[in-house]
């Protein structure tokens, strides 16, 4: 005699779900389209903190006074080299002096986009080694390490 298979309740996931999500039927022949993500663009804060973008004062010719631009090449390559110097402490024991004249040894990891806050791996502070920290760069008076 074949064996008979009885109705069994339906999964409660299924059953869950089918009560909570109502899809549209799809018309025949179309497909599903993924919407494509749409970048923003943020505009650099203006000189005064509080405006977006840069000064109208200055004009659209980007044109300034002699005294503006080598102002604005002395600090873009004052920016370089600072840049430059975080890019060469990777991996390498560096000494900070702190405030409250607290001197500590790490070995460096990164820098946040911002460049305010050091990742440092064994931190040798007063008090013992830490794995793992985050210095504030608002805490450092000066850093030094050997090439």
């Amino acid at each position: 005699m074949p064996e008979k298979e009885l109705p069994g309740p339906e999964p409660t996931a299924k059953s869950r779900m089918a009560g909570y999500r109502r899809e549209a039927p799809q018309p025949a022949g179309e497909d599903r389209q993924i919407p494509i993500p749409v970048p923003v663009i943020r505009l650099p804060r203006g000189p005064d903190g509080t405006s977006r973008g840069f000064s109208a004062a200055r004009g659209r010719d980007g044109a300034g006074s002699a005294e503006e631009v080598a102002e604005q090449q002395a600090r873009a390559a004052l920016r370089e080299r600072y840049l430059r110097s975080i890019l060469a402490m990777v991996g390498r024991p560096v000494h900070f002096t702190l405030h409250e004249r607290v001197q500590v040894d790490a070995h460096f990891g990164a820098t946040d986009l911002d460049v305010a806050n050091f990742h440092v791996s064994q931190l040798q502070t007063p008090l013992g080694v830490q794995g793992e920290a985050l210095l504030r760069c608002a805490d450092i008076i000066s850093y030094s390490f050997q090439l």
